[in-house]
């Protein structure tokens, strides 16, 4: 017996053989279990067999055990027995494995830009409240009025300035800026960057076909995504899985139910998804699940108990594949009770008990059938892998890295001209205009203070130089000596009487006469 068979994947055996059927893969699935008891195990394999089917498969590795995917087993006699007594073909294999890395380490670096994340899930991975989500929304709306692009964390920085110091302006268009919240988005910005989430925003940005591959084999690749770094930042690591299941919904075409899916993909650690989320958050994430296996996306979430998922979302996962639960305190009763109760019952035993006796390796197991009804839990031995069970080497890892078909992709980063570029520039520009005007202004000045001062040193020429005067004739004297005045009294005596005998003669002779 193979991985595949009859157009199922092969999990194990009960009574019979537990198969999950592929023309149902995309009615989701849940994989749950305590710490310990084989959760990455079956991951594993049903993730190969996926691979095998020809089905393209992402998953996340957050512990570095899955990346034992990539080499071909080493079975034990334990395990050689087990897929004998199953009736399993155990020849080792490895799946066609592409790495990824938000941090470029061990793997091709995975990016995806501030625009596409949008508002809504950067809100959720600053935990912002009401207000400040508002303002992170109007900071988007005037980065695209005004044609900036928002592609790292570098633009964000600048259009957030921006927005603040123009927030009486922006205000009265888009609403209210209050600069505490732009100061509590800047603060959460460098928080982000601390914990390592600078490296995720970028370009080039992740193509979703790159993630649905086909080898030249016709097996799908499976994408690893190596998160055991990525783990310490839980709301980075929960904030773009839910981004890369945003995006598959909003990207791919409606394709209805297929014989098999375009894509499985394993969200581990589920908790983190909706742990503290909001309301609306959950309503979102609910669509997402509800309507994206219509895009022929299968979504498997994998965690410890099922009551890590809302009921909301897991009274929508068809496959129940439910490893051993340890039972306690009353709210892991209270947990292992609920998920008892997800199943579809078995007359033969007690649900909830058989849970906490399953051993590692053995899991309760309920699929649909033809007609898409869960079918009655069965207790079962989960198949072993024919890949390497544990961790690869970093040697092997590189190795696999080199003979990628993404290679040369994604590995270098990109920096073309965005919101920060442009901003820069225009303050920029705004500077040299003003040190300009200053500087005209600075020489109109000096201009006027030289003007001023020749005009005074003018007046004071003027005022310290003597005045210029044309020379007079020498007025004569009006003293006279004695004769003059002798002779000019003699004169007017005879002037005088011969001006009156003339007067007389002329007068008295025509008198006379």
């Amino acid at each position: 017996m193979n991985s595949i068979e009859n157009g199922c994947v092969v999990l194990g055996k009960a009574e019979a053989v537990e198969l999950l059927r592929l023309d149902k893969a995309n009615r989701h699935g849940i994989v749950a279990g305590a710490t310990g008891t084989g959760k990455t195990v079956t991951l594993q394999i049903m993730a190969q067999a996926f691979s095998d089917a020809g089905v393209p498969v992402f998953a996340a590795d957050v512990k570095g055990d899955l990346s034992g995917i990539a080499a071909p087993g080493s079975p034990n006699e334990k395990l050689l027995a087990r897929a004998q007594a199953m009736d399993v073909d155990l020849t080792p294999r490895a799946a066609p494995v592409v790495f990824w890395d938000l941090f470029g380490e061990k793997g091709h670096p995975i990016r995806a830009t501030v625009s596409e994340m949008g508002p809504t899930l950067l809100a959720r991975l600053f935990e912002l409240n009401d207000v400040q989500e508002g303002v992170l929304t109007i900071a988007f709306r005037v980065a695209d009025d005004e044609g900036l692009l928002l592609l790292d964390l570098a633009d964000l920085r600048a259009v957030l300035a921006h927005v603040g110091e123009n927030a009486r302006e922006i205000g009265l268009k888009y609403g209210n800026v209050a600069p505490a919240s732009i100061g509590a988005l800047q603060r959460e910005l460098l928080t982000l960057e601390d914990q390592g989430g600078g490296h995720f925003f970028g370009e080039p940005a992740l193509r979703l076909e790159d993630l649905m591959r086909v080898g030249g084999d016709g097996r799908g690749l499976v994408s690893i995504l190596a998160a055991d770094r990525l783990i310490q930042s839980p709301r980075v690591y929960a904030t773009f899985l839910l981004w890369l299941l945003s995006e598959l919904f909003e990207q791919l075409p409606e394709v209805g139910d297929l014989d098999k899916p375009r894509l499985v993909f394993f969200f581990d650690e589920a908790h983190l998804l909706f742990r503290d989320a909001p309301r609306g958050l959950l309503e979102k994430i609910e669509q997402v699940v509800r309507l994206i296996r219509s895009k022929g996306v299968g979504v498997y979430f994998v965690t410890q108990n099922p009551a890590d998922v809302p009921d909301t979302v897991l009274a929508q996962l068809g496959a129940r594949v439910q490893h051993a639960l340890r039972a306690y305190t009353p709210a892991e009763q209270k947990g292992l009770r609920a998920a008892a109760d997800s199943f579809r019952v078995n007359p033969a035993f007690d649900t909830a008990e058989a849970i906490q006796q399953l051993g590692v390796g053995e899991a309760l197991v309920s699929t649909l059938d033809e007609k898409g009804v869960p079918s009655v839990v069965q207790r079962t031995l989960i198949r072993p892998p024919s890949s390497r069970l544990g961790p690869i080497t970093p040697a092997e890892r590189a190795q696999v890295m080199s003979a990628s078909p993404l290679r040369g992709l994604y590995d270098t980063a990109t920096d073309r001209e965005s919101a920060y570029e442009r901003l820069t520039a225009r303050a920029q520009a705004a500077d040299a205009q003003a040190q300009a005007a200053q500087q005209q202004s600075a020489a109109e000045k000096a201009r006027d203070a030289a003007q001023r001062e020749a005009d005074r040193e003018i007046r004071e020429a003027r005022r310290e130089a003597p005045r210029y005067r044309e020379p007079r004739a020498p007025r004569p004297s009006n003293r006279q000596s004695m004769g003059e005045a002798f002779g000019k009294s003699v004169l007017r005596s005879v002037g005088s009487g011969l001006g009156r005998a003339l007067l007389r003669g002329i007068l008295g002779g025509l008198s006379r006469g």
